[in-house]
């Protein structure tokens, strides 16, 4: 688990070089990002007393990977890039008592509210909810890594300045990510770099 951690901690550092090479001295508020996507989590699970609603549970696991994604980048803020430190940080609440609540709203509550006080990702809370979506770590680490490397692949073919191709062949760019990463060994030690070349091969010549 601490490999695969500190591998996600390398990628999201190098995501957040690549849009900006000062993004620590930036300072984002990455915190902010969390709670805001908090929110977006509850409305896809449904919080509305006065109406029927149904969990989105697609919806829930990729917003699970984007509040993952920020909660990554503020604790490498916190320990000012440390990849080892931010690594320790994270599974520090895994060795104690603590845990997340069985309710997936209060867990969602949790999320945002110790992002506003402590400015950092609450893991029990997340790991608890991952639990709720029926999605293991080690789904998290092969969903994780597949979108960072289309982040990436994104940003190397024109994403900021508009000139990306997001829809080939009549599907989007997840879509041929996930085909490509459900036939490969996530647990290889070149397993994005596999993706990113998949991804090359498949995206249409300009």
């Amino acid at each position: 688990m601490k490999q695969k951690l500190l591998n996600m901690l390398s990628l999201q550092d190098q995501l957040n070089q690549q849009i900006n090479p000062g993004w620590l001295q930036a300072n984002n508020e990455w915190y902010r990002a969390i709670w805001l996507e908090s929110a977006e989590l509850m409305e896809h699970y449904g919080w509305k007393w006065w109406k029927a609603q149904e969990h989105d549970l697609e919806q829930i696991r990729l917003e699970l990977i984007d509040i993952w994604h920020f909660g990554l980048s503020a604790e490498l803020l916190g320990c000012n890039g440390n990849h080892e430190q931010a690594a320790r940080n994270m599974l520090a609440p895994l060795g104690g008592a603590q845990a997340g609540e069985s309710d997936f709203r209060n867990n969602v509550d949790q999320l945002a509210r110790h992002a506003l006080v402590h400015r950092t990702l609450d893991i029990p809370a997340f790991l608890s909810l991952l639990d709720a979506a029926d999605t293991s770590f080690e789904q998290l680490y092969r969903i994780y890594v597949g979108k960072n490397v289309l982040n990436r692949f994104r940003q190397d073919h024109g994403y900021k300045d508009g000139s990306y191709i997001k829809t080939w062949e009549g599907r989007e760019d997840n879509e041929h990510l996930a085909e490509i990463a459900n036939g490969l060994d996530a647990d290889a030690v070149d397993f994005q770099e596999r993706l990113y070349q998949a991804l090359e091969q498949r995206y249409p010549a300009s």
